[in-house]
């Protein structure tokens, strides 16, 4: 196994986009980063769990106290959210059909809420995956995917996965789902266990998606024979040395360091910013430019919100022009929720 010069920018790309992150919870208005490819480039953050539609998802859709907190319904409601994986989609559902639930809510309702939004439009998925489309017999895509929602449902899957023995059968249960595919089943194993659903440690399982195998392409010349997983692990357990051996002091997650899940999300960022950083390395995906361009989101930023299992304390005041303060996002032992 042999590193190109590249993974030392996936190190440096991981510390400042974090020191982003803290920033902007600091200061709404900025600049927040003297990194021009990190301030002209929309990129995420360092841990997955603190994107903004991740947030959504743990805070509003997930977790909160007036929504059923059963396993039928979180599983219900996190699958609808994340198959558009858009918040204005989201919010838009929830305007004309009310709150959405596997028990009130009618299937066919949401997908004639959703011919409307497009007729007015507007955009149903975000631009974030490639969504392909289950073949069910269905014209509209997004009637496809609301009858895999269904078909999940009548399957009796939530209960299947709520009793799984591992984050890998957790995969396992979603994988052979029409229209899915590894990239989509991983990315949806980690959603719902960021959900009281489930508990297992992200460091269980891991997926390389297209972009990650990318950015692994770009940061060794040499993989060893060891497969993509298996340098994404070899990538989180040096994690802290690496930061050391470049002088960097990164600030994580108050105590948990990147996961397996963050380390292959930060490979497919780093495939992104080398085609500006480093345009002579083609990796494998042969891409040159970056497409998206960040712009400031609309929306008020929420003081972060994290599965409360996690007892994330994140300290703010440690990044530069700011004052110490600490933000507490434990919640007290005895928490239940059964009942940029």
């Amino acid at each position: 196994m042999e590193f190109s010069p590249i993974m030392d920018t996936y190190w440096r790309f991981a510390y400042e986009r974090q020191l982003v992150y803290f920033r902007r919870l600091e200061d709404a208005i900025g600049p927040w980063t003297d990194d021009p490819i990190i301030d002209r480039y929309r990129f995420t953050n360092a841990y997955r769990a603190a994107d903004r539609v991740s947030q959504y998802l743990i805070r509003h859709v997930q977790y909160d106290e007036s929504r059923s907190q059963s396993v039928e319904e979180i599983f219900f409601r996190t699958l609808v959210f994340k198959i558009f994986n858009k918040i204005d989609t989201w919010e838009y559902l929830e305007r004309v059909a009310g709150a959405l639930s596997w028990a009130h809510t009618s299937l066919s309702g949401i997908s004639d809420a959703l011919d409307r939004m497009m007729a007015a439009g507007h955009a149903v998925y975000s631009a974030a995956y490639i969504m392909p489309a289950p073949k069910l017999g269905f014209v509209r895509k997004h009637a496809n995917h609301l009858a895999l929602i269904k078909m999940m449902m009548d399957d009796k899957l939530p209960a299947k996965i709520a009793d799984a023995p591992t984050l890998r059968h957790v995969f396992d249960l979603l994988v052979p789902y029409n229209g899915l595919g590894r990239f989509l089943a991983f990315q949806y194993t980690i959603d719902l266990n960021y959900s009281s659903i489930l508990d297992f440690d992200e460091s269980d399982f891991v997926v390389a998606g297209p972009g990650a195998l990318d950015g692994i392409a770009k940061c060794f010349v040499d993989t060893g024979g060891l497969s993509a997983e298996e340098l994404i692990y070899e990538v989180t357990d040096r994690q802290t040395t690496a930061f050391a051996q470049l002088e960097l002091d990164f600030k994580g997650l108050g105590k948990r360091p990147l996961k397996p899940i963050d380390c292959q999300n930060l490979f497919c960022e780093i495939s992104k910013y080398a085609r500006v950083a480093h345009p002579t390395v083609p990796g494998v995906s042969g891409r040159t430019r970056i497409k998206q361009q960040y712009r400031p989101s609309r929306r008020e930023t929420e003081k972060p919100f994290f599965p409360p299992r996690w007892q994330v304390e994140l300290e703010l005041g440690t990044s530069k022009n700011t004052t110490n303060r600490q933000l507490s996002l434990s919640w007290p032992a005895d928490h239940s929720v059964a009942g940029r």
